[in-house]
């Protein structure tokens, strides 16, 4: 029972979501699964919040490599946490002065704000900052021209940025109207507008049929992954 239930909850949910979006009449039925779906999730955030704080402070405690980090992911989560569900620095709604929890935690000024805005935003900026010299030096080391493929990749992205730069328009302005095709910013544009929208489409094409499959694996019964392994 601890396997079909889940199983059958699943596959139920699943086709009620499909039958709703085909058929208008039972667009009910859509919404009332989309609420249980709200349900669940909320119950899994409680869930994530509780798994986080057990595995960090378990590292905390037995002061393991990193547990000093583990440290500050517990004080940031519980100091935005508090925050958030206090309402900490919150002022009332203009329409409701009476209560004081009546004003929206992400209004300009609040304190929930300022962690996201001075906090968050940078840490995130960051992050990415860090992982574009990671891309550069993956960039270099793929665009070895070691084969067709290669070569090719690396003559697409020679083109792309040059017709994105200054100087790649300056070398060649001299060519006359009537090869203006050829011209790096007008390769750039037929590139990006072509053969990298058909690639894009080709991709989104193929994780579309990867995703349909998958959903109709787990919606059968097929794949039971989400289940875990069963002790036996």
């Amino acid at each position: 029972m601890k396997r079909t239930v889940p199983l059958l909850i699943t596959a139920l949910g699943g086709f009620v979501l499909i039958i709703a979006y085909f058929i208008p009449r039972t667009q009910g039925w859509g919404e009332i699964a989309a609420i249980w779906f709200d349900v669940l999730a909320s119950i899994a955030f409680v869930l994530g919040g509780g798994n986080l704080i057990k595995i960090h402070l378990k590292k905390v405690s037995d002061h393991k490599s990193g547990w000093g980090y583990s440290g500050i992911t517990l004080a940031a989560f519980i100091i935005t946490l508090s925050i958030g569900l206090g309402k900490i620095g919150v002022n009332p709604n203009i329409q409701f002065p009476t209560h004081e929890w009546s004003g929206s935690y992400r209004e300009i000024g609040t304190p929930f704000w300022w962690l996201y805005e001075y906090v968050f935003k940078p840490l995130t900026a960051t992050m990415f900052a860090m992982l574009a010299f990671y891309v550069a030096s993956a960039a270099f080391r793929a665009f070895r021209a070691k084969n067709i493929e290669a070569i090719l990749l690396l003559g697409t992205a020679f083109i792309i940025l040059l017709g994105r730069t200054f100087a790649g328009v300056a070398l060649t302005a001299w060519l006359p109207e009537w090869l203006s095709g050829l011209k790096l910013e007008n390769l750039t544009v037929i590139i990006m507008k072509v053969f990298n929208t058909a690639g894009n489409r080709a991709i989104m094409i193929g994780i579309a049929l990867g995703i349909a499959s998958t959903s109709l694996k787990v919606l059968l019964g097929v794949d039971r992954s989400y289940l875990g392994q069963s002790k036996e």
